[in-house]
């Protein structure tokens, strides 16, 4: 009797795992997916993005008109010193890793949870791109796993090059202003191959306040985060210590 508890228990576990694995296939089957295809964004510039749309959204709520302002421009167009001085601001890594710097995360992780908020992020400009054109600003879980996801999807089907042109196209730079030619018109009224080192600065330095930070005004955030970007672009001496000197003196 007891041989026979004993085999009914063990065919109850098998069951049990079995049917626990195949609901774990079939989720996982259905998330890969309903993830979306990009291989498309190799030779086709995105119309509009989900980030987009949900400002547009937010704006209906409120009965605000809302208009995207947005104009393309090569990559070649955009200034190297400014693809620069974005690296180093958003992702100074972006060149090396595949998608995800885990250092940076996990460094962003630990200052979370000791600050017990969202006190620092750790998304590189591919995860940024993944969530713009993709993805709502929840910070769930399951919208993580697929921001990562998605991540991957565009390293392993575009270039880095691509992936930088792109996400400079596409990230919001003021209220409907998305991607620097637009945010260099906006701010400066001048295209983005025009811009001075200070300008460079200043336009990169709203790239993590948009709405509330205008790279034309006079701000003292914008003057701190300006000059920390000069420092950094004096470090890495991709400008000279003349070039800084030069400059530094607007953000006093």
């Amino acid at each position: 009797m007891r041989k026979i508890i004993i085999i009914q228990r063990i065919w109850q576990a098998k069951y049990i795992a079995s049917t626990l694995a195949c609901v774990v296939a079939i989720s996982t089957l259905w998330f890969y997916f309903s993830l979306p295809d990009v291989t498309y964004l190799v030779k086709v510039n995105p119309s509009t993005t989900a980030f987009m749309e949900l400002r547009k959204a937010q704006a209906d709520t409120r009965n605000n008109q809302y208009k995207v302002k947005q104009t393309w421009v090569n990559f070649e167009s955009i200034p190297p010193l400014f693809k620069k001085a974005v690296r180093i601001t958003e992702d100074s890594s972006f060149y090396d890793h595949k998608g995800v710097d885990w250092f940076e995360l996990k460094e962003s992780i630990k200052r979370n949870i000791k600050a017990r908020r969202f006190a620092r992020g750790g998304s590189t400009i591919s995860q940024q791109l993944a969530k713009n054109l993709y993805l709502s600003t929840d910070k769930s879980l399951f919208r993580k796993f697929r921001e990562l996801f998605i991540t991957y999807r565009l390293e392993r089907a575009l270039s880095k090059d691509r992936i930088f042109h792109i996400y400079l196209n596409v990230i919001e730079f003021g209220p409907g202003i998305f991607g620097v030619q637009a945010a260099s018109r906006h701010h400066f009224n001048k295209d983005i191959d025009n811009l001075n080192l200070a300008e460079i600065a200043r336009l990169t330095a709203v790239i993590p306040r948009p709405l509330t930070v205008s790279a034309a005004t006079e701000n003292s955030w914008l003057k701190w985060k300006s000059k920390w970007i000069l420092n950094k672009l004096k470090i890495y001496k991709y400008i000279t210590v003349e070039q800084y000197n030069d400059v530094i003196g607007e953000f006093k």
